[in-house]
């Protein structure tokens, strides 16, 4: 995950974005592990929960924002946060959990990353993975159509990754001849969001701010209005507010369990 997270920003969902990890958390059949790594662990909040599971384990959580890690280290724990570039972690000791929620989306290459963290476990060890699957919705769809749309297509256009998240199958295949078993899932959450245009002010801590920070590094204030004003448009009309005032965004996820 690149560096500049905002923590605060993120957590401002963290309760629609914690229910898919306590899922993922519940369909983990260890009982014992001695080693849990949490790949792209963020401001630490599920990392914490992986420790009230398993209180005898040693847990590290990994991530490559330094923002993130110094967020998650305000709280005093024995957890180890370690600042790394989660495409090639590697543990110092094969793991029993290796856990990753809404992370490895961001990186490419995966027909190699997942066989690879697949065999960093120790023998009966488990992968457990939660990725965001919403790339074929309106919310990244029109971000994609407003970033080809305007003077600001050179620079947006290639930060573009609608679909880097594979099917189940795709990683069924992967995983499967390597493991003894694969448990994958697809979900969908309806996700009731307050606020106006609550939408945007979601992707603006996730999908949308590497357009965003592109923005504002080229220095480009005047586009950047421009982007966000189009966009918030489409996607008012797209989402909009129900009779209560509330918005309601369906959020597609997959999940991965796989034993070693």
């Amino acid at each position: 995950m690149s560096v500049g997270w905002n923590p605060e920003y993120y957590l401002k969902f963290a309760d629609h974005r914690l229910r898919p990890a306590l899922d993922l958390l519940a369909q983990i059949p260890a009982s014992r592990p001695k080693n849990i790594y949490d790949l792209g662990c963020g401001p630490g909040t599920v990392t914490r929960l992986l420790c009230e599971r398993w209180p005898g384990a040693s847990v590290s959580g990994i991530d490559s924002s330094a923002q993130m890690l110094e967020r998650a280290g305000k709280e005093p724990s024995d957890i180890k946060w370690v600042e790394a570039d989660i495409a090639g972690w590697s543990p110092e000791t094969p793991a029993d959990v290796i856990f990753s929620n809404a992370a490895l989306h961001w990186l490419d290459d995966h027909p190699n990353l997942f066989p690879a963290l697949l065999s960093k476990l120790a023998p009966g060890g488990m992968l457990a993975v939660q990725m965001p699957k919403n790339h074929a919705a309106a919310s990244h769809v029109l971000m994609a159509d407003v970033a080809r749309a305007g003077p600001w297509t050179d620079l947006l256009a290639p930060l573009m990754r609608e679909a880097p998240v594979g099917t189940m199958e795709f990683y069924y295949d992967l995983l499967g001849p390597k493991a003894t078993s694969v448990n994958i899932w697809e979900s969908e959450y309806t996700q009731i969001l307050e606020g106006e245009n609550p939408v945007l002010q979601w992707v603006s801590g996730t999908a949308l701010k590497p357009l965003l920070d592109a923005l504002d590094g080229a220095d480009k204030g005047d586009w950047k209005a421009a982007y966000l004003a189009e966009y918030s448009k489409r996607l008012s009309k797209a989402y909009p507010p129900r009779s209560d005032g509330r918005t309601l965004f369906p959020f597609r996820r997959l999940f991965m369990v796989a034993i070693r």
